[in-house]
């Protein structure tokens, strides 16, 4: 199979670009070269800016593909740009939209990919929305060969999940916890949640590359299991050895404190119990199965945030929020109480 990434390198795709070099496909990745490094041998480099259409063009001029991945398209004019570029290039083309752009908050917390989307809460899942619908108009009406696929919350070794950061990342929520302040969980800490390992994510990815029955069809892949937030955070704080002083806030009340957008990742997102029903996946991809269990994989990704400095990002804002909210929160409890 000869593929083109655009991109290739992200959480997401690193572990596809891996999984497909260690099969022995032909691997095209076309970016600008800043994340190459550490990736295995014999993927051919396409270097470039894929919003320089032209340079684009000239690059893949004498180029055909069985399969074009776009996984840094965020916005219409984006996916119209690619389907310039590659209708008469690939066999099949594969937009990464989101989860997220399922209906928010959900009617039934079963996920499906007939489930409606519909997102009011956060932009990113809009436009999401928004170019989906335009790759179906091409598929419908001139035969533009796409597949859809829907993550949801997949992360690797180099990224702890956690349900509120800031602009630094995790690492601030991981040094809280070290140093027993409270971390701030949102909600009640109850709602279920789905992580899936980019691992897992790649074997259902590569599953759906160059498959016949994906054409024209919209694809969720995430893991089976299900974890609560309180479970997620106890995990991490258990990965550093230490006991979680969990503090649980209300969503709209860290959407309205805050200028991180937690309208859209929490009220949109994150606030919300959801089941992924990967029936789908599986008639597709029969062999699929995500093996990468959350306690696994979270206590993987700690001890890589611990052993590499790169990953210890500081973000003091962040933390002087956390204490500001912390210290709100007692106040109010106080005043209330008498």
């Amino acid at each position: 199979m000869k593929a083109l990434f655009i991109g290739g390198t992200g959480t997401i795709s690193t572990e596809i670009t891996k999984l497909l070099l260690t099969q022995g496909h032909e691997l095209y990745l076309l970016n600008r070269g800043n994340r190459n490094e550490g990736l295995p041998e014999g993927a051919k480099i396409l270097k470039g800016d894929i919003n320089d259409e032209a340079k684009v063009a000239e690059l893949i001029a004498d180029l055909n593909f069985d399969v074009v991945a776009d996984f840094i398209a965020f916005t219409p004019e984006q996916v119209e740009r690619d389907y310039r570029l590659f209708k008469d290039k690939t066999k099949q083309y594969i937009f990464i939209s989101s989860a997220s752009a399922y209906q928010s908050p959900p009617a039934d917390y079963r996920i499906s990919e007939a489930t409606p989307l519909a997102n009011p809460f956060w932009e990113y899942s809009r436009n999401k929305i928004a170019c989906e619908d335009y790759l179906m108009k091409q598929y419908r009406e001139e035969g533009f060969p796409i597949t859809i696929v829907r993550p949801s919350h997949t992360y690797s070794e180099r990224s702890v999940p956690v349900g509120v950061h800031g602009s630094g990342g995790p690492w601030a929520v991981l040094k809280r916890i070290q140093e027993g302040k409270p971390v701030i969980i949102h909600g009640d800490g109850t709602s279920l949640w789905t992580l899936t390992h980019s691992r897992d994510f790649a074997k259902g990815f590569v599953g759906l590359m160059g498959n016949i029955h994906a054409l024209g069809e919209s694809v969720q892949i995430t893991s089976d299991e299900s974890l609560t937030w309180n479970q997620i955070h106890e995990i991490v704080a258990s990965a550093l050895g230490k006991k979680l002083n969990p503090l649980h806030v209300p969503s709209a009340f860290l959407d309205a404190v805050s200028d991180e957008d937690y309208r859209g990742s929490l009220l949109g997102d994150k606030a919300n119990t959801v089941v992924f029903d990967n029936s789908k996946l599986k008639r597709l991809v029969p062999d699929f199965v995500a093996t990468t269990r959350g306690d696994q994989g979270l206590r993987e990704a700690v001890e890589y945030a611990l052993a590499n400095p790169e990953a210890q990002k500081e973000d003091p804002e962040f933390d002087a929020w956390c204490d500001r909210i912390a210290t709100a929160l007692e106040r109010a409890i106080a005043e209330i109480k008498g």
